[in-house]
């Protein structure tokens, strides 16, 4: 699959995503929908904020990051099919902990935390019909007595859009139907929209999405942004071949970007490119 041109990104494009969330009214609106909350105010967005707690250790790019007086907030997009959700919700949950948790801290210091993630499609394998809604919320609670819960301070939820018909909150179901389908009935989702499109009409932007790091195109993120990283810090000219090839196919890349992206040669780039041709 070829990544998206810029002037065909949607809301729930990761990085249309991203910049129309930078917006902090918009990102307010969100979160206050989604979590059915009351947000005073909002810490600047702070987008694809990094979390490495570790030398040797594997850190995590969040989405979108935001805090307000005592809650801190990451909003995820979800555009294809993760099956590993939980570890992931798991994984997130403790370096956000380690990030907010200044040394010598008490740990009833902790902030309140939401862990969001948007998903496009059903989240779950396995699933009966009964079960696909749109909203789940997990919660740490006793197995034995389901009421006691452990208050932890931390709260999961994952949408699921496609099932935005079943949503009773109007203005929720207005949110997700526009995340799947794009199509924007309510004041809020018309001003994300308008959003959207002020995006599009900035060439920075297109520029900045055209000369996006190799790892940061979605569809190499689809299992392949590590490998292709990997291969190109190591400097082996197999992977940085490979990769060449793949950029090629996506057709979003000039020639010299594709150079740059994998320190190849122009020249060497080109014959790649003409050999795609003859084959």
């Amino acid at each position: 699959m070829a990544v998206k041109k810029f002037e065909d990104l949607e809301f729930s494009d990761d990085y249309m995503f991203k910049k129309v969330m930078m917006d902090e009214e918009i990102c307010k609106g969100v979160i206050e929908r989604l979590l059915h909350v009351q947000v005073d105010h909002l810490d600047y967005p702070e987008v694809e904020k990094q979390l490495n707690p570790y030398y040797g250790t594997k850190g995590i790019r969040l989405d979108v990051y935001v805090k307000d007086s005592d809650r801190i907030f990451d909003l995820e997009i979800q555009s294809y099919k993760e099956n590993a959700l939980g570890e992931r919700t798991r994984f997130y949950q403790s370096l956000l902990d380690t990030d907010s948790l200044m040394k010598g801290s008490t740990y009833d210091e902790l902030k309140e935390s939401y862990i969001v993630f948007i998903c496009l499609e059903n989240p779950f394998d396995n699933l009966k019909e009964e079960d696909l809604i749109p909203r789940y919320e997990f919660v740490s609670l006793c197995k034995e007595k389901p009421s006691i819960r452990l208050n932890d301070k931390s709260t999961k939820v994952i949408y699921n859009a496609s099932r935005y018909k079943k949503e009773k909150d109007p203005v929720v179901r207005a949110f997700l139907k526009f995340v799947y389908e794009n199509k924007s009935e309510d004041s809020f989702t018309k001003n994300i929209q308008n959003r959207v499109d002020d995006v599009k009409r900035a060439e920075i932007n297109k520029e900045e999405y055209l000369n996006m790091n190799i790892h940061d195109y979605d569809v190499l993120r689809r299992g392949r942004d590590e490998g292709i990283a990997i291969g190109i810090e190591r400097g082996k000219d197999e992977s940085r071949l490979e990769t060449a090839k793949k950029l090629l196919q996506m057709n979003v890349c000039t020639i010299e970007q594709i150079a740059s992206a994998t320190e190849l040669s122009i020249e060497e780039v080109k014959a790649l490119a003409e050999e795609a041709k003859s084959n």
